[in-house]
């Protein structure tokens, strides 16, 4: 079993895995990726469980030594990553030699990009995930974000079966279908479908909503993505009874300035709710960063169970050995 030192942890990084369902009666929301998509991927690259515990980095990435070699995957966002100077690959499987050091810096991208090692990160479960609860300061390495000096095992229990290689180098190497970078790439069109309160809202607030862009503003956090544009009229001065609420909810407060709640959001809310992101666009909330602009687009429920049902079909077909990948892609080519 060996470990990853952290030698600097970047300005936020988490452990985090695909979160902890069915606890919101409990007042535990879910935490877990960002970008759930990008960890799963991640994973899947190096044979692991899809939701093995793996590091998320928020916008600047951290320094991590591998004193007894690892297998590691990136995934996310490009963080300019250097294995001992040597520039590496997002989406690809690399050998980490002992001693070797992983350098990450500032995002060329998106908000976000994981660490995956084969055989996942081990930490004691919290609510039976591994991801971090910043909130309650549970779960994850210490239930906190990570400090320089922090040593984190790898562990063996998440591996898959057999790995597709070894840590030797194999003759064949996986890559991800060019229909899953797809699902993979950048939107700034977010899709919704309406809200619980979204007929509280005038017409003219509903057309202010879904014709105005909005920009991404800087307290943003894993709680909820704020927005700022065009103020939207809201319903009973903002307010209303709390109530549950979901993970993409769209809460519009007195001053009219939306937020979507996020993957560590209050699971009651007091705001009433114009509109809710649909569970195929969830991955690409967790790449947005400060200052960027977004759209809504409206779609039906049927719609979005439609979507997300074909993302995850893309997405179970999704390993190709990469070197018929590229034959292919010269093929189609000609």
């Amino acid at each position: 079993m060996g470990v990853i030192q952290v030698l600097e942890p970047g300005l936020f990084t988490t452990v985090q895995d695909l979160g902890r369902e069915g606890f919101g009666p409990m007042g535990v929301s879910a935490s877990g990726a960002a970008d759930k998509i990008s960890l799963r991927m991640g994973n899947r690259l190096l044979a692991n469980n899809q939701g093995a515990p793996g590091l998320e980095m928020t916008l600047l990435g951290g320094t991590f030594a591998f004193p007894d070699g690892a297998v590691l995957a990136l995934a996310g966002s490009d963080f300019g990553a250097t294995l001992e100077e040597r520039p590496i690959e997002l989406w690809r499987a690399q050998v980490a030699k002992p001693k070797q050091v992983l350098r990450l810096g500032p995002t060329r991208s998106g908000a976000r990009c994981y660490l995956c090692v084969q055989g996942g990160i081990e930490v004691e479960p919290f609510l039976g995930s591994a991801s971090t609860h910043i909130l309650s300061g549970l779960g994850g390495h210490e239930g906190r974000a990570l400090r320089k000096g922090d040593e984190l095992k790898i562990g063996t229990r998440y591996v898959k079966g057999l790995a597709p290689w070894s840590a030797s180098m194999p003759d064949r190497e996986w890559a991800l279908s060019p229909r899953t970078m797809e699902v993979l790439e950048p939107r700034k069109v977010i899709r919704v479908t309406d809200g619980p309160q979204s007929g509280w809202f005038s017409e003219g607030a509903k057309k202010v909503f879904y014709e105005s862009a909005y920009r991404v503003a800087e307290d943003s956090n894993r709680m909820g993505i704020r927005l700022q544009g065009a103020a939207i009229s809201t319903p009973a001065g903002g307010e209303m009874i709390s109530e549950g609420v979901a993970l993409g909810a769209i809460q519009v407060p007195e001053g009219g300035q939306p937020i979507i709640l996020f993957v560590e959001q209050q699971t009651t809310g007091g705001y009433p709710k114009i509109a809710n992101v649909i569970s195929a666009d969830f991955h690409r909330l967790g790449q947005l960063r400060p200052r960027d602009e977004i759209r809504f687009q409206q779609v039906e429920p049927l719609g979005a169970r439609s979507m997300l049902a074909f993302q995850e079909m893309v997405l179970e077909n999704d390993l190709r050995d990469r070197r018929s990948l590229e034959n292919e892609k010269r093929f189609l080519k000609r």
